[in-house]
């Protein structure tokens, strides 16, 4: 199971750091990602990272958002800085259990959390 914390609402410019906690037995061989989804829209995605920690990102959050994760504890974050409007939505996490390098690509994720909402106003 994943289970997101960190959301909430922040003005324009502000910051928010979103964490995606593993239970149960997982495969660490594969990558992590976060996605988001706001009403009216389709699902994107955001970053991915692999067990390595290579990391990959969307074009419009790249200089602003970091993922990360602590394997020692099994949580990932997203740490989001100088957040836009545009960053508005529910955001998700999600494991692959094939895919070793990190991918934005959603249908490589197979187990997806319940989501945690950021709004951002202007």
């Amino acid at each position: 199971h994943l289970v997101e914390a960190g959301g909430g609402s922040v003005e324009a410019g502000g910051s928010l750091r979103l964490s995606c906690e593993v239970t149960g037995a997982t495969d660490s061989r594969y990558c992590t990602g976060w996605f988001r989804q706001d009403s009216g829209k389709e699902r994107e995605a955001v970053a991915s990272i692999d067990r390595n920690g290579r990391a990959t990102y969307a074009d419009p959050v790249k200089g602003r958002f970091l993922i990360s994760k602590d394997n020692a504890k099994g949580i990932y974050y997203l740490e989001m800085n100088n957040l836009k409007p545009d960053d508005t939505g529910m955001y998700y996490c999600a494991l692959s259990t094939v895919i070793p390098r990190a991918t934005l690509r959603s249908d490589g994720y197979s187990v997806w959390g319940q989501g945690t909402q950021v709004t951002v106003s202007s």
